[in-house]
């Protein structure tokens, strides 16, 4: 029987962003291995980047909870960390790969069922420069425990 203290699992992370600029849509699928832990009450979700994602190198870590908050952390050559918070706008820091600029994240969805199981987190969010919408992003994930045989 499991208590409350916190868990730490390899577990399947499956990817799905979609970014909308003007009446263009791209979606990029991705499923990778990496590390999904509990620490004071709060949800993280590891995982290293791949050539297809265009962060080669990077290590993304997301802190989620509580409050329908994400914190998007990315280490490594291209560093940034985008805080998305439902009805909130942040200005985050992130790096183009040419160079670092300051961007507005206007949260405008989140859920979650993240649970020490695993489970599903979706959040939407919108990206301005100098107040003028960029892109508008979604983003769902699928957390699944990998079972030793």
């Amino acid at each position: 029987m499991e208590t409350t203290k916190d868990i730490k699992k390899d577990v399947l992370i499956t990817i799905k962003g979609t970014q909308k600029v003007g009446n263009e849509k791209d979606v990029i699928e991705m499923m990778t291995t990496g590390r999904f832990y509990r620490k004071n009450q709060l949800y993280y979700i590891s995982y290293e980047e791949t050539e297809a994602t265009g962060y080669e190198g990077c290590r993304t870590t997301l802190k989620v909870g509580p409050h329908d908050k994400v914190t998007m952390t990315r280490f490594g050559p291209s560093r940034s960390q985008l805080i998305v918070e439902q009805g909130v706008r942040h200005q985050c820091q992130y790096d183009t790969g040419y160079g670092s600029m300051t961007i507005g994240v206007m949260g405008n969805h989140f859920d979650s069922t993240l649970s020490e199981q695993g489970g599903h987190l979706s959040f939407g969010y919108t990206l301005d420069i100098e107040a003028t919408v960029a892109t508008e992003n979604t983003v769902s994930i699928t957390i699944k425990e990998i079972l030793a045989n």
